[in-house]
């Protein structure tokens, strides 16, 4: 006959706090205190001074914090990457009730296998000249559009678009989405870079259809802060090839300040955050506006002191040329003098024929006659070419007296180019004119 089995023993019911104590206790009883070694992976440092970190090999992952006394007797900087030996004591923080790992000091003990990785192919593309200075392009003050590569799904893509909203809402951005981080992504960045050349190149073309295909003048390649897994895809090598070809300037704008890629050495410049990148390609537009305001006003300046010298010209000019009545009435006095210097001339030689009319009485009345008609005709074609000589029958006529702003005659179509200021003078006074388009007869 089979024993029937006993009724089951009800486990102890905890509360979570005194359970999470009661861990924690065992955990001092059994580990601490202990030393770890591990590669350093999503280190931060607080404003409190405070380090908050997680140590890792290929079998398992264990959250540390340093706090500020511990943390201020370093005598190097962590960073992800880095195997080091840490020691302090296991517990748990009741508050998440996660495993943590209290370190009280940290040495190094060698670099970490990514980041020897990571040593390698720096030290070899910078060996082939992909991070000289030489090669790397400034960047456009005004860029026409501008390219973005980034992951849709990333903050990044949102603090940039923010920032270039704010600072240049008229500048066009083209955006190519791109995986940025997992086994694919390297692939997937290199496709969507070498997508963004070709629209760059397209752009570019002489004649090319700027409304299906905005220029594209720079290009931006994002992502935000991770720890030294999650940024591993921007240190692949045909990536940074593929950066090194870009047919425009390339900013790279990868982590936080201190993360630091093989992209960031390749790209033409490097940004510290993805929002630093935007605001480097994107001069407020308001600064534009300042300059163009104060440009126009030095424009207006020295468009008004250049009226005001050719106007004072044109008073001098017009001064020094007088009115056409006075040329007109220096004529007429000369011809006066002249005929009455006939006149007397006449008048002399008859009283000389009168002397000596005694032996030439016969005659003289003919002659006398011949020579007053000959004399008189002289007077008439003097005063008739002196007649035709007056300006003012000429201006009568319909025609004017044309000059430059110096004074002097324009006689010619030749001497007049469209814009410039002329004076016409007609029979009863002046008009000023501008010419608008000279041409030959």
């Amino acid at each position: 006959m089979s024993e029937r089995p006993g009724p089951a023993v009800a486990p102890r019911v905890w509360e979570v706090g005194a359970l999470c104590r009661a861990i924690a206790d065992a955990l001092e009883a059994r580990f601490n205190p202990v030393a770890v070694r591990g590669e350093i992976t999503g280190f931060s440092r607080a404003s409190s001074g405070h380090c908050y970190f997680s140590v890792k090999d290929a079998n398992g992952q264990l959250r540390c914090a340093m706090f500020r006394r511990a943390a201020g007797l370093l005598d190097f900087s962590p960073r992800d990457g880095e195997l080091v030996e840490v020691r302090g004591r296991l517990g748990v923080y009741e508050a998440r009730g996660d495993l943590q790992f209290i370190v009280e000091s940290m040495q190094r003990a060698g670099q970490g296998a990514l980041f020897e990785q990571f040593l390698r192919l720096k030290a070899q593309l910078d060996a082939e000249g992909l991070f000289d200075n030489a090669r790397k392009r400034p960047l456009p003050l005004q860029p026409r559009g501008i390219g973005l590569v980034t992951s849709t799904g990333a903050a990044a893509l949102h603090d940039v678009v923010t920032a270039l909203r704010r600072r240049v809402p008229h500048i066009p951005v083209v955006l190519v989405p791109a995986q940025v981080q997992g086994a694919a992504a390297p692939a997937a960045l290199v496709a969507a870079l070498s997508k963004v050349y070709l629209l760059a190149q397209a752009g570019q073309a002489p004649g090319a259809d700027f409304a299906k295909n905005p220029p594209i003048d720079v290009i931006l390649l994002v992502r935000g802060g991770g720890s030294i897994e999650d940024l591993w895809a921007f240190n692949d090598e045909q990536l940074a090839r593929t950066i090194v070809q870009s047919p425009v300037p390339l900013v790279c704008g990868v982590g936080h300040e201190t993360d630091f890629t093989i992209a960031d050495f390749c790209a033409d410049l490097r940004a510290p955050t993805p929002t630093a990148a935007a605001e480097l390609v994107a001069q407020p537009r308001d600064v534009w506006l300042g300059a163009l305001g104060l440009l126009a006003g030095r424009i207006g300046d020295g468009v008004q002191r250049q009226l005001d010298a050719r106007h004072q010209r044109l008073d001098q000019a017009a001064a020094r040329l007088g009115r056409p009545s006075s040329l007109v009435a220096r004529e007429q006095m000369q011809l006066a003098r002249m005929a009455q210097r006939m006149r007397h001339g006449v008048l002399l030689k008859l009283q000389r024929l009168a002397q000596s009319q005694k032996a030439l009485e016969a005659d003289l009345p003919q002659k006398m006659q011949r020579r007053l008609v000959q004399q008189a005709e002289r007077l008439d074609r003097a005063a008739l070419r002196l007649n035709l000589l007056d300006p003012r029958l000429v201006l009568q006529r319909g025609y004017a007296l044309l000059t430059d702003t110096e004074g002097q005659a324009v006689t010619s179509v030749r001497q007049a180019h469209p814009g410039d200021a002329l004076r016409a003078t007609l029979a009863d006074g002046v008009v000023d004119v501008t010419v608008a388009q000279p041409r030959l007869l």
